[in-house]
């Protein structure tokens, strides 16, 4: 099943849904990174979270970036993604395995913690971006999620991700979902909806069954109680460039880019979302420092 995200509003117009499925994005995740499973679940549950609340934004050009730091082994995590579907991510510590939970799950609440925050930074064309944050609930990303919406953007929800490792390391499934709560709905659909995440088969089943995006919506709400409004493909996505990290690097200190070129000769950067390295010789770097000094000399003048 190739990755997709499907948008939906329930039948009786009280609730607003996605789904989605991330298997292929969560694996490009992992590779790039060499993630192993808490850290590749960490990673990957954040990246689908922030995928479904990145394509709910409904802005033409809308981003959002998240900031998860709870304290844990794994360290920040750290988030981008855009109205199309779009997203990038790292994890500090992409190298943590932990012993399964009470529940005999990935320890992603262990490898995250939970004594920190989640910050998000919401960006729209031609507005300030505006960033707000929550402490950390669980430190299981999904939770997490969920309290922010409702603390932050007073929008009840509920926010589920999953992804399972296999033992080599590989993605086995990786999927979400999130619905919210519409303006008007009544408290008996909001406890019936309650009920029926309740008694749902754990998502990573439904995952690990080829279940579809509307197969998960269809048994939120019910078969045919769901109207599906759109169709979009989600994809793990870094437009990182070596013009993008030169005009980056610019933006240093010049004494300290003439001594990286004094004693290096040449300089890497290696780009924090994909891990794609870029080279710059002695002469470009040269380039670099004389196109900053320009600048500096510039804004000086004005």
């Amino acid at each position: 099943m190739k990755d997709y995200l499907v948008k939906a509003v329930s039948e009786d117009k009280m609730f607003r849904a996605y789904a989605v499925n991330a298997k292929e994005m969560v694996s490009v995740a992992q590779k790039d990174h060499d993630t192993w499973s808490a850290s590749s679940a960490a990673l990957g549950r954040t990246l689908i979270a922030t995928t479904m609340l990145a394509t709910s934004i409904d802005k033409s050009g809308a981003a959002i970036t998240v900031k998860i730091s709870g304290g844990g082994p794994a360290g920040q995590i750290v988030a981008d993604a855009d109205f199309q579907g779009n997203v990038k991510g790292f994890i500090s510590k992409p190298h943590i395995h932990l012993p399964l939970n009470a529940k005999g799950h990935i320890d992603v609440g262990g490898a995250v913690g939970h004594n920190g925050v989640l910050e998000v930074t919401r960006a729209s064309k031609g507005e300030d971006p505006y960033t707000s944050d929550v402490p950390l609930a669980t430190g299981e990303i999904g939770d997490d999620f969920t309290y922010y919406l409702a603390q932050s953007e007073q929008i009840p929800s509920a926010v589920g991700v999953s992804v399972f490792v296999n033992d080599d390391n590989s993605i086995g499934a990786a999927g979400g979902y999130m619905v919210q709560v519409l303006p008007g709905a009544s408290d008996k659909a909001i406890n019936s909806l309650e009920s029926k995440l309740k008694e749902m088969p754990e998502l990573h089943e439904l995952l690990l069954k080829n279940k579809s995006p509307e197969d998960i919506l269809n048994l939120i709400f019910g078969d045919g109680k769901v109207k599906f409004l759109e169709t979009m493909p989600v994809l793990f996505y870094c437009n990182c460039s070596k013009d993008k990290f030169a005009k980056d690097l610019k933006g240093l200190p010049i004494k300290e880019l003439q001594s990286v070129q004094k004693e290096q000769h040449g300089m890497e950067v290696v780009c924090n979302f994909c891990q794609k390295k870029y080279q710059y010789s002695e002469l470009e770097l040269q380039s670099i420092i004389d196109q900053a000094k320009l600048d500096h000399k510039n804004s000086n003048k004005a």
